[in-house]
């Protein structure tokens, strides 16, 4: 006898663990369902994804790697090889040193990195400190960890960056770590030396774990600042979270790492050994090419983005759309206010009557109310095209 649908929805009721049944799905990807409904003529800002393909010689690695046979299991850790060439890349570029066999764990994407040091470092109970508008699965990671997610505002009058005090003021008894994403998804900015040093000095205080998620460091348009691990008495209670996805075009791979004190790493790795065992052994060798060999590719990148960043805001602000120039990443995050409009109204409408996806900033926290991501992962002329849109959308608001 067939169980229609009705049944099967009433036996299941109370089967799903309560802290996940109310987890929201993420802000993103739901827009993105009405954009999938959409016809072809849609320009997407939408998804933060290089629209370069992978340089040509990491890619050919991987075909490489396939045709000699390299298609094993790796050390739950990783390819020894990888760890220390990340290793010697982050002495060389970031002034911090890490020891390739113990204190480097290589992952499945930067998302299973941080998935893996939350669940490792978190009691029930224990409170995450973390900045909105931030990326959409950080609050998630720390519920389903058992943790409490602490959100700081950041603000457009300071450029988004954080405000360390505003820090200072959330940590409780029950604090255990900060979580920063700088260049930050969605708004492209950055932190300061001595935003970094002030911060420092609050984490050694009171004894916290920091998590640095350093995804989108190599695309800083200015002067990039040390990396918060590299501070006096940091190195022994941060972990440097990194990948491949942004800086080489690499999302599809998904490759990631972290780097930190050989005990969180060994915390994480037991995680990581019960679930994903290791990363793909054949992203592995691609990621060490990328790292030998695909600087330049990934400076020729960057520098497209940084012309792209300065034609999206300027564009922006010429319509009345006021846009803070971001530091990194490839997100501009303009305020549409002006229009009346809601973030999740503007996006929705903007999609339908001017066949211009962008995500509503509410997506990245309650804070983000007021404001759109415009990912300018986006060829320039598409760029060109969408803004042309978008100012002739204003028009009819």
């Amino acid at each position: 006898m067939r169980m229609n649908m009705k049944d099967s929805k009433s036996r299941l009721e109370g089967k799903i663990a309560k802290h996940i049944a109310t987890l929201p799905r993420s802000g993103i990807r739901d827009f993105f369902e009405l954009v999938n409904a959409m016809d072809d003529d849609v320009i997407s800002l939408g998804i933060g994804e290089p629209d370069f393909a992978t340089p040509w010689h990491i890619r050919e690695s991987a075909i490489y790697s396939i045709e000699r046979g390299h298609t094993s299991y790796t050390s739950n850790l990783g390819l020894l090889s990888l760890r220390k060439e990340i290793a010697r890349y982050l002495a060389q570029d970031y002034g911090i040193e890490y020891n390739p066999v113990n204190e480097c764990i290589i992952t499945v994407g930067v998302s299973e990195a941080l998935d893996i040091l939350i669940r490792a470092i978190t009691e029930p109970g224990d409170e995450i400190i973390y900045h909105e508008p931030c990326y959409v699965s950080y609050a998630a990671e720390i519920v389903m960890a058992g943790g409490v997610p602490v959100a700081v505002n950041t603000r457009e009058e300071n450029n988004f960056a954080l405000d360390p005090e505003d820090f200072r003021k959330a940590i409780t008894s029950k604090t255990k770590a900060i979580l920063l994403n700088f260049p930050c998804n969605p708004t492209g900015a950055s932190l300061s030396m001595e935003q970094k040093k002030q911060i420092a000095d609050i984490a050694i205080e009171h004894d916290l774990i920091v998590i640095s998620d350093e995804i989108y460091s190599e695309l800083t348009y200015n002067e990039r600042t040390p990396t918060i691990a590299s501070l006096p008495g940091m190195k022994e209670r941060t972990v440097f979270l990194h990948g491949f996805s942004k800086a080489f075009a690499m999302t599809g791979f998904r490759l990631g790492y972290a780097c930190g004190p050989a005990e969180l790493i060994e915390a994480m790795m037991k995680i990581h050994q019960y679930s994903m065992l290791c990363a793909s052994i054949i992203a592995q060798e691609a990621g060490e090419e990328a790292l030998k060999n695909g600087m330049r590719e990934m400076l020729k990148m960057k520098a497209e983005y940084q012309e792209r960043r300065n034609v999206i805001t300027k564009r922006l602000n010429e319509m009345g759309l006021k846009c803070v120039t971001p530091s990194g990443a490839f997100y501009a995050f303009p305020n549409i206010t002006s229009t009346g409009l809601s973030s999740k109204d503007f996006a929705t409408r903007l999609l339908c009557e001017g066949k211009v996806a962008v995500v509503p900033g509410t997506a990245f926290g309650k804070c983000g109310e007021g404001y759109v991501r415009c990912a300018y992962a986006a060829s320039m002329s598409d760029i060109y095209t969408a803004m042309d849109r978008i100012e002739k959308f204003l028009l009819t608001i």
